[in-house]
């Protein structure tokens, strides 16, 4: 149980796996997440899920290696299993024909869009999308959610690949271009991503939803850790979303609890590339041995 039976090597950072969890996929819905523990003495990772395949009883997962825990996932290789896999969680994104809506996404936050695009899709709603990374060898699923759109608009910081600029940017033109007929926007990405997207499309009126991704331990409401701060108080991530109206969301409260450990992170994951890397001189060593 929860083997993974594939992995892909998207960048230096960024991974796939597609993971055996029958349970999961046959109840997984777009917009829904997992936790996923390595061991038992790992730590609980929350990750959207990107795609789900029920029959074959799998879950696609991408994740980027910034932290401790998801490095060491990074080590992780077809045939071994996760001790836990716990979902799906969370509320599925409302789908229905809205008309015309637009998906924007950053960066690793493309994966978990794309089954949104596809079931707005699905749904019979003309889909724009929006990607974008800092550079090309960051971008991902491109095919996919080209696939799944009506039309697909691709950037990147740096501007090699697609157009030099932030999502924001197209994203604006086209409200500008299409005055009321954009019904509703989905954005998924980086913090700051998301919070200038909800600053872009504000003056618009047009209701805009982010998924969010916080710290979080239990993924049930008790801990607490997941607490975000809207216009009409606190909600929790886990129980409440991971979707929000992006125009009540307070995001200098949320970037900055998403950085309060980020000291011990940054000790942690020095430990772990240290005890890696003597692992790694060890075996080779045995191995010319």
């Amino acid at each position: 149980m929860y083997r993974i039976l594939e992995k892909q090597v998207l960048s230096d950072v960024t991974k796939l796996m597609v993971v055996e969890a029958p349970q999961v996929a046959r109840k997984a819905r777009a917009g829904q997440f997992i936790i996923v523990l390595m061991h038992d003495q790992g730590e609980r990772i929350p990750l959207t899920i990107a795609d789900y395949d029920r029959a074959a009883g799998t879950i696609t997962l991408i994740f980027q290696e910034v932290g401790k825990s998801t490095k060491e996932m990074g080590t992780m290789n077809v045939g071994d299993s996760f001790s836990h896999v716990v979902g799906p969680l969370g509320h599925a994104t409302d789908i229905e024909n809205y008309g015309e809506v637009i998906c924007v996404g950053g960066g690793v936050g493309i994966a978990p869009v794309y089954p949104i695009a596809r079931e707005l899709k699905e749904a019979g709603n003309h889909v724009t999308s929006i990607i974008g990374a800092r550079t090309k060898e960051l971008l991902l699923w491109e095919d996919k959610m080209r696939a799944v759109s009506d039309e697909l608009i691709i950037t990147t910081d740096d501007g090699s690949y697609g157009r030099k600029e932030l999502v924001t940017t197209p994203l604006k033109e086209i409200l500008d271009s299409r005055p009321g007929k954009i019904k509703k926007i989905w954005a998924i990405g980086p913090a700051i991503m998301m919070k200038f997207v909800a600053m872009t499309t504000k003056p618009y009126n047009v209701h805009t939803i982010v998924s969010l991704n916080t710290i979080m331990i239990d993924g049930t409401g008790m801990c607490g850790g997941c607490r975000v701060v809207l216009d009409d108080g606190a909600k929790f991530v886990c129980v409440d979303g991971p979707e929000f109206d992006a125009h009540k969301v307070d995001w200098n409260n949320l970037m900055s609890r998403l950085s309060f450990y980020r000291p011990e992170e940054e000790s942690a994951t020095r430990r772990f590339e240290k005890d890696h890397k003597c692992k790694l001189d060890r075996a080779i060593a045995n191995g010319v041995k």
